[in-house]
């Protein structure tokens, strides 16, 4: 017998115990850290710029050909396109989860080759940037000037060329981008009224410019082939690129004429600014220079802030004077603080499982054994981590939470046995261990495959919501199946070694239980065979189990991942269409003034023009992060703070501020709750695209189920449209390009080539002084040149008319669309949300129109019935299991009907918290199968070994009812309270823990106080009433053996 072995070497089995142990020190030592697995679809971002182009002329001319290249690269699951009317273009394509994104990357630039050749030049001069993106922001760096003596151009300038590299050369670090960045740019801000004076155009500059500031190579005298004997070599260096405003003051832009020469500084003012001020980043109202720290995939997430926080450290060392740094935002307090949280649980839950294992076996020795068990197991499961690629987060860890009660069930039930043959038949430790294995190996070895086997077929799910049972299921099965091993080597050595031969009465102490528990067994007892009379009243009671769960299932509502108090919040701030940056600056100062006196605000900083919960950057949008304080110190939740935030937002004079909890998967959409698209499929107009949506927004509104129904797509923007008379144009000799190139020179910004700075490349742009672009007749005041020499005003060659437009347009997967947000009330799950949204649509939406999912509504509609699934497969793979080891079709099914009472136990928990069926809750309920399996297994195993020593099925049902209860409360009990500060928890974290131990906590109680009582009866039920098993062949001659 394989223990047998173990029990006469117990210093073998102590060594196989010790390497488990070490190897899984080894593997946590290098194990990355982070709140979740990495579950968020990986994304690649296309990024291209067309100054002065309207968001439709960049959708037809950039985006179109870019997006029907990305049709077909291999596990796209979908792409957006934001066009923005500052002529910025986004394209965002999403990747199946588990995708190689350095892969993704170089599969999407290849099409956007393809596709270059037909985008506009100035397009093409930009550049066209592929790169991969998490969208998970691990923290935000700003740097400061505490006395105001640096400007925000000199901070942000400072940051790129002093910081930036340095900061994503560390390792973990995936990307490093300033938010609102003002790289710098030589700006020329033409005079348009003087340029018409002295009949100069802005063609005429940006040639002058390209002229006089270029690299010039003159060469080499001497250089070889040369004469016979030339002594010395000289390199030629001649005037290169220009580096100050002063030096491009000085380009000439004509020599002759009545005032001698002309130069730019005589048309124009230059200095040395910003590329471009589309937006502004201020924290606490000072502006500052923001960096976002994005996570490499598959990195330790807390030792990567760790490392940006000593490299700052580093450089603050070398910052110049007036300029200081802060982390106004870091998600890594979230994981953290959860994973503390969860360590905490589980060093409670190990403290619970010792003294009910205590009162138990009353004996500190006895206690110590399953209690080895333990950490053997858990340090053990890190080696497997490893092994996988998996990483330590909530997930893992709730696991090994679980996994506590669960892995010192073996331990006990080997235990218990050896601690009642030594009472019972006064055997000697090592005998009594002998005894022991040889009648609940089996038992052992059942209970570890079928918990192993309830979670194996769970690690093959898709998508997200397999990832994360999966990650759940391989860690409780790695600790499962490593206690098994203790459990039939370790712990029957210990109990060889550490047993007392001593028969000892129990202490005073104990007394009381002991007698408490002798009268609750006999009342257990007595319903047993109560029911094993009554068959009916056992079998209405199981049928009305199963109705219970059934109409329970109906009620509780469906959700996905349960939104976190993550101990910050992401608001929106909107302002009327067509409103200035400086306006939309000043609501976001107001709106920041407001939300920081509440006490529980840590924080404020405000991006003013980049919209990103809406996506893009827009000049009357902007977002605000708020950190909160330490959940320590918090008396409100996030939730119900961003409910106070959202009704300070609706009070700004000018325009209103959202208020949002983030996903609670970062990097799955911008904000919690649905979004989709309402996608134009049959017509392109804007206008009715509006309409549509709107009506929808109208109708989802008058929902009393849906709240925070928003649509960020608003195409009433104030507009000039500008037409060009081609044939007066062309009749005064002027070329219609030259018009509309004067245009986008002087109203939009005119990028004519680059300079060089501290060893970096920055761009020249052209565009008229704010002064000659303040009003719609300033168009008026630009010139152009007629073939004879006679300076034009653009305004006798176009007409313009006051026109509506979209400020921002969107296109999803190929097809212009208008994103909408909203969420469920509480008490209204994800899904049934989803199926409202889509019901209203369908009656809402005209011909043509559709809707699109993405973000974490898109996953949840492709995860589907994942839940059903694992739970049937769980139940399947028991089933299976038990037959191949009783070798009998009928026996297994004694052991799973107890499944439906922990199943109707857990139903009742979370209906009677209000909470929802989530993922957590879901995998918890896969748990629930092995767990009710298992204390099914103990009577069902013992009632076999009893019917196969020669008992009738009445008196083996109930011999084993009575002998089995006790070291199945004792392990359900030492699981249930080791669960229960799952239950109870509070602070970071905590909805995703009460919803994994509410359900179980619930599941687990009705599987061993009700369950059991009607275990035996169904083994009666399916054993056949008095008659014998048949022994199969062989049996018998073990049996008499063992005898």
């Amino acid at each position: 017998m394989f223990s047998r072995f173990f029990i006469h070497r117990p210093i073998f089995a102590a060594v196989i115990s010790i390497v488990i142990v070490l190897a899984g020190l080894m593997a946590g030592r290098v194990l990355p850290v982070a709140h979740y697995p990495e579950i968020a679809p990986p994304t690649v971002i296309i990024s291209a710029n067309y100054p002065g182009a309207s968001t439709e002329t960049l959708i037809r001319t950039v985006a179109g050909p870019i997006e029907e290249q990305l049709s077909g690269v291999e596990n796209l699951l979908y792409f957006s396109s934001t066009a923005a009317s500052n002529g910025s273009l986004t394209v965002t394509a999403t990747f199946e989860v588990g995708t190689n994104v350095d892969m993704a990357t170089v599969n999407v630039n290849n099409r956007v080759k393809i596709a270059e050749p037909r985008l506009p030049d100035t397009v093409r001069q930009f550049g066209v940037t592929v790169q991969e993106r998490s969208n998970d922001i691990l923290l935000v760096a700003t740097t400061t000037s505490p006395d105001n003596s640096r400007p925000a151009l000199f901070l942000s300038n400072y940051v790129l060329i002093n910081m930036l590299d340095e900061l994503k050369r560390l390792p973990g670090v995936g990307d490093a981008q300033i938010l609102g960045a003002k790289d710098y740019s030589m700006r020329i801000w033409l005079r348009p009224d003087k340029m018409a004076q002295l009949g100069v155009t802005t063609a005429d500059i940006a040639a002058a410019i390209n002229a006089q500031n270029k690299q010039n190579v003159a060469g080499k005298i001497g250089q070889e082939p040369a004469l016979q004997g030339q002594q010395l070599v000289y390199t030629v260096t001649a005037k290169g690129r220009l580096a100050t405003p002063e030096q491009f003051g000085d380009i000439v832009i004509r020599s002759k004429g009545p005032s001698g020469v002309l130069r730019l500084k005589d048309l124009a003012r230059i200095e040395l600014g910003a590329a471009n001020y589309d937006a502004n980043t201020t924290l606490l109202g000072q502006p500052v220079a923001s960096v976002a720290i994005f996570l490499q995939s598959g990195a330790n997430a807390l030792e990567t802030a760790e490392r940006v926080r000593n490299k700052l450290e580093e450089l603050k060392t070398r910052f110049p004077s007036g300029v200081d740094y802060v982390i106004p935002y870091d998600t890594t307090k979230f994981v953290n603080a959860s994973i503390h949280e969860v360590v905490v649980t589980l060093v409670e839950a190990m403290i619970l499982v010792a003294a009910v294992v205590f009162l138990f076996l009353q004996n500190w020795r006895a206690t110590l054994i399953p209690l080895l068990a333990v950490p053997v197991s858990l340090i053990g499961t890190f080696a497997g981590l490893w092994v996988l690629g998996f990483s330590i987060n909530t997930v893992t860890l709730f696991a090994m939470v679980l996994a506590i009660g669960i892995v010192v069930d073996d331990a006990i039930v080997v235990l218990e046995n050896v601690e009642r043959l030594m009472k019972e038949r006064r055997l000697p430790p090592k005998q009594a261990a002998v005894e022991a294995m040889r009648e609940v190996s089996g038992a052992v070895i059942a209970i570890v495959l079928v918990l192993s086997a309830v979670f194996v077929p769970v690690a093959f799910l898709g998508g997200i919501a397999g990832k994360l049972y999966q990650q759940f299921a391989v860690t409780v099965a790695i600790a499962v199946t490593l206690s098994g091993i203790v459990a039939l080597t370790l712990t029957p050595a210990l109990c060889g070694v550490l047993l007392s031969n001593k028969h000892d009465e129990p202490y005073e102490v104990f007394k009381p239980f002991n007698e408490l528990f002798a009268r609750f067994t006999a009342s257990y007892t007595n319903l047993v065979e109560k029911t094993l009379h009554h068959r009916v009243i056992g079998g209405s009671v199981l049928v009305a189990v199963i109705l219970g769960c059934l109409l329970m299932y109906r009620l509780v509502p469906g959700g996905f991942v349960p939104p976190e108090d993550q101990g910050y919040l992401i608001s929106a701030l909107v302002l009327p269409d067509g409103a200035s940056l400086q306006r939309t600056e000043q609501a976001g100062l107001g709106f920041q003034q407001a939300v920081v006196q509440n006490p529980d605000v840590d924080k404020v900083f405000v991006i003013a023009g980049n919209d990103i919960i809406g996506g893009g950057m827009r000049a009357n949008a902007g977002t605000v992060f708020i950190p909160l304080k330490d959940w320590s110190v918090r008396a409100a939740d996030s939730n119900s703070l961003a409910k106070v935030f959202t009704g300070l937002g609706m009070t700004l004079r000018d325009g209103m501020a959202l208020v949002f909890n983030p996903p609670a998967i970062r990097g799955i959409g911008s904000a919690g709750g649905f979004e989709f698209y309402v996608q134009a499929r049959g017509d392109d107009s804007v206008v009715k695209l509006a309409k549509a949506t709107n009506d929808l927004s109208d109708a989802l509104k008058k929902r009393p189920e849906l709240t925070g129904i928003n649509t960020f797509f608003r195409p009433t923007s104030p507009q000039l449209y500008v037409e060009v008379d081609e044939s007066k144009a062309i009749s005064l000799g002027i070329p219609v390009a030259d018009v509309y190139q004067s245009l986008q020179a002087s109203m939009g910004s005119l990028y004519v080539n680059d300079f060089n700075l501290g060893g970096r490349t920055y761009r020249v742009q052209m565009q008229a002084d704010a002064l000659y672009r303040a009003k719609p007749t300033d168009l008026g005041q630009v010139y152009v040149r007629a073939d004879n020499g006679v300076m034009v005003p653009v305004s006798a060659l176009i007409t313009t008319k006051s026109v509506i437009g979209p400020e921002q347009l969107e296109r999803f997967n190929g097809v212009l669309s208008a994103k909408m947000l909203g969420n469920g009330v509480p008490g209204v799950s994800s899904g049934d949300a989803i199926q409202i949204v889509r019901d209203v649509a369908k009656e809402t939406l005209p011909p043509g129109y559709d809707l699109a999912w993405s973000g974490q509504a898109f996953q949840q509609i492709r995860t589907g019935n994942t839940s059903g699934l694992a739970f049937g497969f769980g139940i399947i793979m028991v089933f299976l299991i038990l037959a191949a080891q009783y070798e009998r079709w009928s026996l297994p099914v004694a052991v799973i009907l107890g499944v439906p009472f922990a199943l109707f136990g857990a139903l009742f928990a979370v209906l009677l918290r209000g909470m929802p069926s989530d993922i957590y809750f879901q995998i918890g309920l896969v748990v629930l199968v092995g767990l009710s399996a298992k204390n099914a297994i103990l009577i069902v195993e013992f009632a076999s070994q009893k019917r196969s020593e020669g008992m009738s099925v009445y008196d083996a049902a109930l011999q084993a009812a009575r002998l089995r209860f006790r070291p199945i409360v004792m392990t359900s009990l030492a699981f249930i309270l080791g669960v229960f500060p799952l239950v109870i928890s509070t602070g970071a974290g905590s909805a995703a823990r009460r919803s994994m131990g509410t359900g179980v906590f619930g599941g687990m109680l009705a599987s061993t106080f009700i369950a059991t009582i009607f275990v035996p009866m169904f083994f009666t039920w399916l054993s056949g009433r008095n008659k014998k098993r048949d022994l199969f062949p062989g049996e018998a001659k073990q049996e008499s053996a063992h005898d």
